[in-house]
């Protein structure tokens, strides 16, 4: 089964986080990471979260890609699968750090269009397109090297699903069941366990390809995706309570596959269709319209999000 007329709106973004917080038991960083998209690209580029203004060069990722993932530890970050003809690439970076990004190991297959979550040690990966659609979950130990672990099942399988997190709970939302066929389920797992994904609630509407990413330790926000057409609907959950997401706001301009980087206050959304260089931001405690942040370095959707901050 392929996807072809999905291919360019089901990308994927994702997460990674850092530094230690007064209040929460967080660690409290300040830089988000976005890396990949179409076409194939291999930039990386950063902002700071808690100012506004445009992204700045990082380097590049080891062979470049889009319809990839990220997750993160207190340090590093990692870029996980991708692009058109799907790959099993894991790179990692060190967020504090700028440069080109280093070979990890291997997911245990090869996907795009994938979702993630992460704890502090864990990054866990889930769904995607192998060439048929996949309700695999993988993990690794981010602060180690090497191939993936069979973590359990999503409750199906899907592509291009997205992620958010606290430092216990990750939650899926979103994603394709195949041609056209959008999905509002929203699921979940205990990172630092193993085993099979858990119906969480419903999105407000079915999207593939929203932005993930978007949380601190109590709130997990869903922003933007492909309903049909490019939305600008924001949504959000209580990550530690099951049940049906809320309307947050709208962005700044609908679109699909973009990327979400997060501190313990403000969210940051990169990118998406067609291409776009648009970064928004909102405030996560709070609920209303995204407000303009500044420029990427290059136009691009099917990106993904990495930040140092860890709920």
């Amino acid at each position: 089964m392929s996807l072809p007329y999905l291919q360019p709106y089901l990308g994927l973004s994702n997460s990674l986080q850092t530094a230690q917080a007064s209040a929460g038991g967080g660690t409290a960083g300040g830089r988000g990471v976005f890396g990949g998209g179409t076409a194939v690209s291999a930039t990386i580029d950063y902002i700071t979260i808690d100012t506004t203004g445009n992204a700045t060069d990082f380097g590049d990722l080891t062979v470049g890609r889009d319809s990839l993932t990220a997750g993160r530890s207190a340090t590093r970050g990692i870029f996980a699968g991708g692009p058109s003809s799907p790959t099993n690439t894991m790179d990692y970076i060190t967020i504090d750090t700028t440069g080109n990004a280093t070979d990890f190991g291997d997911l245990t297959a090869a996907r795009r269009g994938l979702g993630s979550v992460s704890s502090d040690t864990r990054f866990v990966v889930g769904g995607g397109y192998t060439g048929a659609l996949s309700n695999v979950m993988d993990y690794v130990t981010i602060d180690t090297t090497g191939n993936a672990t069979d973590f359990g099942d999503l409750t199906a399988a899907n592509y291009s699903n997205n992620g958010v997190f606290n430092n216990t709970r990750g939650v899926f939302g979103g994603g394709a069941n195949g041609l056209g066929a959008y999905r509002n389920t929203i699921e979940y797992i205990t990172i630092d366990t193993t085993g099979n994904a858990t119906d969480f609630g419903d999105l407000t509407s079915v999207t593939g390809a929203p932005a993930g990413g978007l949380n601190n330790d109590t709130r997990g926000i869903f922003a933007g995706g492909y309903t049909g057409s490019h939305s600008n609907k924001i949504d959000y959950i209580t990550i530690a309570s099951t049940s049906n997401a809320t309307d947050f706001g709208d962005l700044t301009t609908g679109r699909s596959g973009c990327a979400g980087v997060s501190t313990a206050t403000r969210g940051v959304i990169g990118g998406g269709q067609l291409n776009s260089n648009v970064i928004d931001y909102i405030t996560i405690d709070s609920t209303g319209n995204a407000t303009d942040f500044g420029d990427l370095t290059v136009g691009r959707n099917s990106l993904a999000g990495c930040f140092n901050y860890v709920p």
